[in-house]
């Protein structure tokens, strides 16, 4: 029982929520409602200001004399190439998500922008900046500094691939006890309860894009045979280990998210997206600081609470996972390794995704009078992406491209969602058994079965927002854990300067042996 106490008491919270959400919907969605305005309201300061000092601490971290050390010991080194480490990072991070919103995210602030007016070209500007600014530096921060918490306790001090490990300077040897299973049986029960909300959402979109492409009929046996076949997919992928399918499905999906991007620039406003995505880059650059900590303070104008706050409270819910899931995957890098790729390499992604696609569909509306790709983002922007895609020469290539791109994303991140919580069920396990995965993946299904049917997707959503926020403050003191670890110890010559090599009379024993 005490070896699966994190197993059983967050299996058992994320049924009973999901339970809840069906028989008691109206409730859930009422009072959850009121407890997320409150949040919003009275402690979005607290978001804003949480996720540019986890900026601050990773940065410092990352180019401070504490960026030499290595996450494991000095002689590791990464097991993954950067290229197939940058794809796994991704795809298992916001991958998803960036195709969902990479037309409906622009489109909605170039018609209500932040400040001003919209439908103008400050508008369209601002639109994209915006856009760039919520799945750039400010996310990865987020999910950066529990992931180098994480890896840093894991591989450096031997501690349990957990999340209560990152408070071992604080709480010593009580992560081992009562206080320790909380942190984890919380963590997990929040991402598993955010996991059947997605892949609802997930099959949703998937319903209807295929619904707009090939009116298959958009309804609840459609989205239930949708979940099944991602659920049989990454329960397939999971069970062949992090080694095989989720490294080949990254890189396969990055080059086809790729061809889809260059397939979009060539077809589209070429000249016009370089324009772009130059001007974006130095706009985000250029207000990353303002923006960072913006709040409004006098203007009735909930645009903030509405986009900037309401991310980064949805991220958080995905932090204790893709932090752990980037920890696995990073042993051997620098601490300044895995900063800049953690923090640059998907901002920039970004920036190109949100120039290419929202600055395209922009250009559509400004220039080709393609209006009604408003109206679409404002009624079911489900089908955004494809509604855009099919302006363009070659349409029904673009629209399968992103049927499947959508789709590996999703396994992808199903994968490492699986994977991370079966780990934590096995108290940090780094090899959970496959019947572990089996349980989580049948869980997630059903659940969202379930919410889809008794229409608890969007009251489950603000569930997830609400019990995230004690998780917010967690990672602040995560923060701190690393911070003081680290500062404690004095660099070791190996760290600062080189590896110590290998002895070759060792070497030579070894091989006669």
């Amino acid at each position: 029982m005490k070896k699966n106490i994190i197993l059983i008491s967050s299996l058992s919270a994320t049924l009973l929520f999901i339970l809840f959400g069906v028989f008691f919907n109206d409730f859930l969605t009422n009072s959850f409602a009121i407890i997320v305005d409150a949040i919003v309201s009275y402690f979005g300061w607290f978001y804003i200001l949480g996720g540019f000092l986890f900026l601050v601490v990773c940065i410092y971290l990352g180019f401070s004399k504490y960026g030499k050390l290595r996450l494991g010991k000095d002689s590791d080194r990464p097991e993954y190439s950067t290229r197939t480490w940058i794809a796994m990072l991704f795809t298992a991070g916001i991958g998803v998500g960036l195709v969902f919103w990479g037309i409906a995210e622009p489109v909605s602030h170039y018609e209500t922008p932040p400040a001003g007016e919209g439908l103008t070209a400050g508008a369209a500007d601002t639109a994209i900046t915006s856009s760039i600014f919520h799945w750039g530096l400010g996310v990865w921060a987020i999910y950066g500094i529990v992931a180098l918490c994480i890896a840093y306790f894991q591989y450096r001090k031997n501690l349990p691939a957990l999340p209560s490990s990152v408070f071992y300077p604080i709480l010593k040897n009580k992560i081992y006890g009562p206080i320790g299973k909380t942190i984890d049986s919380y963590a997990v029960f929040m991402v598993a309860l955010n996991t059947s909300v997605v892949l609802g959402m997930s099959a949703i979109q998937l319903t209807s894009g295929i619904n707009y492409l090939w009116d298959v009929p958009n309804n609840f046996a459609t989205q239930v045979i949708i979940i099944a076949i991602m659920t049989v997919l990454f329960m397939i992928s999971t069970s062949s280990g992090v080694n095989r399918g989720m490294k080949y499905l990254s890189n396969t999906n990055m080059l086809l998210g790729c061809l889809l991007i260059v397939g979009v620039f060539l077809l589209g406003p070429s000249v016009k997206i370089i324009n772009i995505m130059i001007n974006s880059t130095a706009d985000y650059i250029g207000t990353l600081l303002p923006a960072s900590l913006r709040l409004e303070t006098f203007a009735e104008n909930p645009w903030i609470e509405n986009w900037t706050i309401f991310y980064w409270a949805w991220m958080c819910a995905w932090t204790p996972f893709v932090g752990s899931f980037i920890a696995r995957i990073s042993k051997g890098r620098t601490i300044r390794e895995f900063i800049l790729g953690v923090l640059v390499a998907p901002t920039g992604i970004a920036i190109v995704w949100f120039s290419v696609m929202g600055g395209s569909a922009i250009h559509l509306i400004r220039e080709a009078g393609l209006t009604s790709l408003i109206d679409i983002v404002n009624t079911n922007n489900s089908a955004a992406l494809f509604a855009f895609l099919d302006y363009f020469p070659f349409s029904s290539i673009l629209n399968i491209i992103a049927v499947i791109v959508i789709t590996l994303f999703f396994i992808t991140s199903a994968d490492s969602v699986t994977y991370t919580l079966s780990m934590y069920s096995k108290n940090g396990d780094a090899n959970p058994p496959n019947r572990l995965k089996m349980l989580w993946g049948v869980l997630f299904a059903g659940g969202s079965i379930v919410l889809i049917m008794s229409g608890g997707i969007e009251p489950m959503k603000n569930v997830v927002i609400a019990i995230t926020f004690p998780f917010y403050i967690l990672i602040g003191f995560m923060c701190y854990s690393i911070v003081k670890d680290v500062r404690k110890k004095k660099l070791t010559k190996q760290s600062k300067q080189r590896v110590v090599p290998i002895d070759s009379t060792a070497e030579k024993k070894v091989q006669v042996r």
